[in-house]
This record gives structure tokens, sequence and C-alpha cells, in this order.
């Protein structure tokens, strides 16, 4: 037979689960569960401002624009930069699986912050001067991004099987990192593969 005391431990600790299971789906968007995956993403669009469209086979002299973008997903309001890179080859492209940016120097440099579950986005105008064709080697001289040139010592040779000369023009995520005091590559990064005719 049970006494009093034990059916109200009973009753109570009943109450106690029900309660709990049925605030489980508003405790699940108030906090988030242990463990839940803390990244950055980062994006880049056409001229359009969509995922197509973007710019493949580059002449000297015109100007091409894309959008580049950022979301934080981090649990926290974060300092980035994107950094623009201009490669020659894909052996300075930026190795995302052993956290090793592009040993290339950057072009173009984003500062921004985005908060929690927010994103940033901007324009980028890019175009090429000073190029040069020599035997089966083309030499890219300039690089303007958003208006300003940058010297730039970048050749490639004639791919024949592709048929063309390509670049990479690349953006690096850069994420702030209060422990050590410094900016650190965030193992992302976006590029466009391009065509030169001189």
């Amino acid at each position: 037979m049970v006494n009093l005391e034990e059916y109200r431990t009973l009753f109570m600790g009943g109450m106690l689960l029900l309660v709990l299971v049925a605030a489980s789906p508003v405790l699940g968007v108030i906090m988030p569960m242990a463990g839940s995956e803390r990244f950055s993403g980062l994006w880049l669009l056409g001229p359009d401002h969509v995922a197509d469209g973007y710019p493949s086979n580059v002449r000297v002299g015109e100007a091409y624009s894309v959008f580049v973008g950022v979301d934080n997903h981090m649990g926290d309001s974060e300092y980035y930069m994107v950094y623009v890179k201009f490669s020659d080859s894909s052996e300075f492209l930026p190795d995302v699986t052993g956290d090793t940016p592009s040993s290339l120097p950057e072009l173009y440099k984003f500062r921004f912050f985005v908060d929690d579950g927010g994103a940033w986005h901007s324009a980028v105008t890019f175009g090429f001067d000073d190029v040069a064709v020599e035997g089966n080697v083309l030499t890219v001289g300039n690089v303007t991004i958003n208006g300003v040139a940058f010297p730039v010592a970048a050749s490639a040779y004639w791919d024949s099987e592709r048929q063309g000369y390509f670049f990479e023009l690349f953006f690096e995520l850069w994420r702030y990192d209060v422990e050590d005091n410094s900016f650190r590559f965030d193992e992302r990064y976006v590029g466009l593969s391009l065509n030169m005719t001189a």
C-alpha cells in the first residue's frame, strides 16, 4: 500500500516531467543544444546578385562585377576581413583542409562586423590592364579593384586543353580571434576562374 508521502512524491515527479516535456520546444529555441555547429559562411554572387552570370571570359580594359558576402552563425558578433587576391596558378590557392591561407599578398581588403545571425555583402568591381602576350605566355601587370589599380606580376601559359590563359581572382575570409588578439584565416574562400584574352 502506498502512503500519502510516496504518492505526493510520485505526483510531483510526474508533474515535473510533464512540464519539462511540454517546455522542451521552447527551451530548444531559447537555449541551443550544446555542441550546435558554429560557423561563418562566405559566398559569391554574379553581377545580378544571383548565383549565376559569373564573369569567366575577361578582356583587358573592361569592368566586371560580382557580390561577395559573409553570414555569421558563430553565436556572437564577429569582426571579419575579406582579402581579395589574384593568382596565375592554382598552386597559390588556400588550403582549407590544412587551415592555410594563400601565400599571395592581398590586393584589396574589406573590414566589417556582423551580428550573430546577420550578413554583410558588398559589390566588387574589377578589371585588368597592362596585359602583354609573348609567345605562349600572357602577363597581367595591373588588377583594378573598386577603382584602385594594384600592380601584379602574374603570368599564365596557354592551356591548350581548356583553350585559354587562366587566372584566379579569389576572396579569403579571416575572423578576429580574441584569444590571440589577431585575425586568423577562417578556412573559407571563394573564387572566379578567369580566362584572359588580350
